[in-house]
């Protein structure tokens, strides 16, 4: 049953350029302008028309946005929920200006080890994490750790979340890898790697989508039967000012939204590739987080109850209950 039928996010690309080489991430890799601010209202106007709740402004590294902090007033002024992810280089340099202004802000950390985790990074950025945890709480903020969790590094949850998490009492989030330049599942996590997953989500001051680890033992997302809602659920805005669709990742078309993002997204050309979510053969085994968890949240199915003991644990957490969706 549909709980939802107008899209509850966005993902905002303020530019694909990123400060850092990941080697799981491809996005870096292309050429990219940076959104301008007047589009940004445009679209932001027309964002809360068509419903969206969620405006996740991201990259590449979306800190490179100089104007990012007017781009976040602008969505905060509108009443939206606002989300970053940041490698955390440049969170120092910005952190006064972003105050109050990122409802969820996330810190990326990919292993609680420095030299491993700038290796992952392709630059050395560890201590630029440490030190805007820091800067972070000092200024009342309290982000959370977005730890990409493969197979290698499971092993390693226990020290991130006891060294860096639970002294600076913040949320650890789990993100299981997936693809970034194939619509596939990604990484096939061994059973052991699963079930170590659950039982860390289950910790104190640790996030984990349980849907997650359900969808990847039902092997993803499958076309005769699809549990994805990515263009439904999920407006892509691309830094050339276009609506990306079905998603980035497959990225079959890109429409120029020239200010008429309301009426551009209710046409016939849209609504045709909308109706095609999770059933094109790209989408079998699927499992992108970013587009299943708002699939999760609209209709009521076993993802649903899945991930519903996850979202009010992290409500609680964080001492908010806003309802996102």
């Amino acid at each position: 049953m549909r709980l939802v039928s107008h899209p509850v996010l966005c993902n905002y690309y303020v530019t694909y350029r990123c400060n850092a080489t990941c080697n799981f991430c491809d996005i870096w890799e292309r050429p990219s302008p940076y959104v301008t601010l007047e589009n940004v209202r445009e679209n932001l106007r027309d964002l809360k028309r068509l419903g969206v709740r969620v405006v996740d402004f991201t990259g590449g590294e979306p800190l490179l946005h100089r104007q990012l902090p007017d781009l976040l007033l602008e969505a905060k002024q509108l009443g939206f929920i606002t989300t970053i992810t940041t490698n955390g280089l440049l969170y120092p340099k910005y952190a006064e200006r972003l105050r109050g202004l990122v409802d969820m802000l996330h810190f990326s950390l990919d292993s609680p080890i420095a030299e491993e985790h700038d290796r992952s990074r392709g630059v050395p950025c560890f201590d630029k994490v440490m030190e805007s945890i820091a800067i972070a709480r000092r200024l009342g903020e309290r982000p959370d750790i977005l730890f990409t969790v493969f197979e290698h590094n499971v092993a390693q949850i226990r020290q991130l979340h006891e060294e860096i998490c639970l002294p600076n009492n913040l949320v650890l989030i789990l993100n299981p890898v997936f693809e970034y330049n194939t619509v596939e599942t990604g990484e096939r996590f061994s059973e052991a790697a699963l079930q170590q997953m659950t039982w860390w989500g289950r910790q104190k001051n640790v996030y984990l989508n349980d849907a997650f680890i359900q969808l990847r033992r039902d092997g993803g997302n499958h076309t005769d039967d699809p549990v994805c809602r990515a263009a439904s659920t999920t407006l892509v805005i691309s830094p050339e000012n276009k609506l990306v669709l079905p998603c980035y990742h497959l990225g079959l078309k890109d429409i120029a939204i020239d200010g008429q993002l309301y009426e551009l997204y209710r046409s016939d050309e849209v609504q045709k590739l909308v109706a095609l979510e999770g059933r094109l053969p790209a989408c079998e085994g699927c499992a992108i987080n970013c587009y299943m968890q708002p699939s999760f949240a609209v209709e009521i199915n076993k993802y649903w109850w899945k991930a519903l003991p996850s979202t009010l644990k992290y409500n609680r957490v964080k001492g908010t209950w806003k309802q996102l969706f």
